[in-house]
């Protein structure tokens, strides 16, 4: 029979848009604005105690809290509020009240009932536009990177000197260049010859001191480009990875120019906070214990991480540094205390072999460098009116997590013991992991835009939406009557399984992405345009009613497929080749593309089936 489709058909369009109200529903219940609060270190936890004396702080201060709430095993805890203007505020008040061995943060708690968070869905995360965030421009410290890889150099050509026993004098450096002493010309054209043979990145030249022969070694212009490129690329994976490990929905790091990269955070509001996740460093450095008789000139003391415990003098010469690792994993050893398992890349295991095979029996440090966050509150004068405000600064802390004795020689793989907790050695590894910068890095630029500006764009951006739908919904009503309220309820449909799917998918909504959206209406009526168009040229030429519509159908279908395809295609081409704002408009745009072809092919017929087939019409108002 014409115009009638089987029952499980229409238990499947059915299923499909019941799933489609299920997971566009978190959409409903907008987030709660919130403090987190965590402690300074991944083996200190937050008790109901200190949320307690946080929320007293609060009440005092004039600031309403909802809720509060502990994660699990002590980790954080979260104070949701009443009105997301008082997040800024509210977070000083924390910080100092709980005092420096928390970090205090902004965040957003999701409402979403937990029957619907059990079944996997989510509320659509926001870009940078919709949610407020933090944009960064962050330069890296060339000059740092060359005098980092110039020292790394420096180690290995004295270690080859001392092991073909070629006597030398350290010098202090000279316009970026190693300097090295030789009593006699013989020893130095020795010296020469050797470094030509092992170390073909340096331009050699010599000079005469009253009382030495001078060699100095200057990196080729090709090793300083190769250094200089390395150090942006790797700095920018690390970046990257560390956002990403952490956990920021959506993150933008890109290259721009020779020594700059772009981080754009959406949904973090505080500029300090995002500066702590950014500057948050793991690094090792590798050094070996200083002999008893060693010059102050070549040793440097380090504090060790257990209180009690008496410094040690190291050599200043590195054997590694962190950025040399490939792998790291934390487990537990033999006796259930906590490590990290090494791997290095192939020129750090050689250097690491080459630094313990010649020095079994002595002692090797484990340096662990991190950026420690420290705020002090000053008296400033705000708007004519004098306000107590928190400036936040990081202190780089050089502490010694292990010192034992070298037994054999090691490779690439090793092991790393002397932490706190299971905690510390995971986020150690995971940092690791991320790996190191390759060089400092400072904030050239900083922009942070506020949530309420968000909230602006979400208003404008709704409103522009509904206005496109009123707008497209009476033109196809007045132009197809009852067909057109059909399309409208297909119309309305599509938008639901398009945030659905969005929702799964966890994509993030732009401002562009609303454009898309507003777009993807258009283009839906547009199908149904062509169906309906083709339904009333077919009874204008006298074909039957049930026939026209059938046909209407049938043959306007490749039309609307391929008109959609070459669309897709174009979506795909933007989200490959684009970047940011060009990314969520295409999301936007092809996913709607996929619902609004199963809304204006199935949806609408089903609907129309209903209402039409089977009865014997003679007149069709269209």
């Amino acid at each position: 029979m014409l115009n009638k489709f089987p029952l499980w058909k229409y238990l499947l369009i059915l299923a499909v848009l019941a799933i489609g109200f299920l997971y566009s529903a978190p959409n409903l219940y907008p987030d709660d604005p919130a403090i987190q609060i965590s402690g300074n270190s991944t083996a200190m936890q937050v008790e109901q105690a200190d949320l307690e004396r946080a929320t007293r702080a609060l009440q005092a201060a004039g600031i309403e809290v909802k809720a509060s709430s502990l994660a699990a095993q002590g980790r954080a805890g979260l104070l949701r509020l009443t009105k997301q203007a008082d997040q800024l505020p509210a977070k000083d008040v924390v910080r100092k009240a709980l005092g420096e061995e928390f970090v205090v943060a902004l965040n957003l708690a999701q409402t979403t009932p937990d029957w619907l968070r059990n079944l996997g869905a989510g509320p659509m995360k926001l870009g940078l536009d919709l949610s407020g965030g933090v944009h960064f421009l962050l330069e890296v410290d060339m000059d740092k990177a060359l005098d980092a890889r110039r020292k790394v150099y420096e180690g290995e050509v004295k270690s080859m000197l001392r092991k073909e026993r070629v006597r030398y004098r350290s010098l202090p450096e000279l316009n970026g260049a190693i300097q090295l002493g030789f009593v006699d010309e013989a020893t130095l054209e020795k010296a020469q010859s050797l470094i030509r043979k092992e170390f073909s990145d340096f331009e050699l030249s010599s000079a005469e001191r009253s009382d030495l022969q001078v060699l100095r070694l200057s990196l080729t212009q090709a090793k300083l480009a190769e250094i200089r490129e390395y150090s942006i690329k790797q700095n920018l994976t690390t970046v990257r990875n560390r956002v990403n490990e952490l956990g920021v929905a959506e993150p933008l790091v890109q290259r721009q120019g020779a020594n700059r990269i772009v981080v754009e955070l959406p949904g973090v509001q505080d500029t300090a906070e995002a500066k702590r996740i950014l500057g948050k460093t793991a690094n090792l450095e590798f050094r070996l214990a200083a002999d008893a008789d060693a010059s102050r000139a070549t040793t440097e003391v380090f504090e060790f991480r257990e209180e009690g415990r008496p410094s040690a003098q190291l050599e200043r010469e590195l054997i590694i540094t962190g950025d040399q690792v490939t792998d790291a994993q934390a487990s537990f050893d033999e006796n259930g205390s906590p490590q990290v398992n090494i791997r290095l890349d192939g020129h750090g295991g050689d250097l690491m072999n080459r630094a313990t095979r010649n020095n079994v029996g002595r002692s090797m440090a484990v340096i662990f460098i991190e950026q420690k966050p420290t705020v002090r509150y000053l008296r400033q004068v705000v708007d004519g009116v004098e306000k107590e405000v928190a400036v936040q600064s990081f202190v780089e802390e050089k502490r010694i997590i292990s010192l034992a004795t070298i037994q054999s020689p090691l490779g690439s793989q090793f092991r790393i013991t002397g932490l706190d907790g299971p905690g510390e050695s995971t986020e150690l590894a995971l940092l690791l992991r991320a790996g190191g910068l390759a060089a400092p890095m400072y904030f050239a630029e900083e922009r942070t835009i506020g949530p309420s500006l968000g909230a602006d764009n979400i208003v404008k951006g709704v409103d522009a939406a509904l206005w496109g739908m009123l707008f497209v919904s009476l033109f196809i009503i007045v132009i197809y009557r009852f067909f057109g309220v059909l399309a409208t309820i297909a119309l309305g449909f599509n938008m639901v399984l398009l945030l659905a799917l969005m929702s799964l998918l966890s994509a993030t909504l732009t401002l562009p992405g609303i454009a898309g959206i507003v777009l993807t209406m258009g283009m839906a009526v547009d199908a149904n345009v062509l169906i309906f168009s083709r339904i009333r040229e077919e009874i204008s030429n006298g074909m039957s009613v049930q026939r026209a519509i059938h046909e209407g159908f049938d043959r306007a279908y490749s039309a609307i497929i391929d008109g959609n395809l070459t669309t897709l295609l174009v979506g795909g081409i933007l989200f490959a080749m684009g970047t940011g704002p060009v990314k969520g408009f295409a999301v936007t745009l092809s996913l709607g593309i996929l619902t609004s072809m199963f809304t204006a092919i199935l949806v609408t017929r089903a609907m129309v089936n209903l209402s039409f087939g089977g009865r014997d019409l003679k007149k069709l108002w269209i």
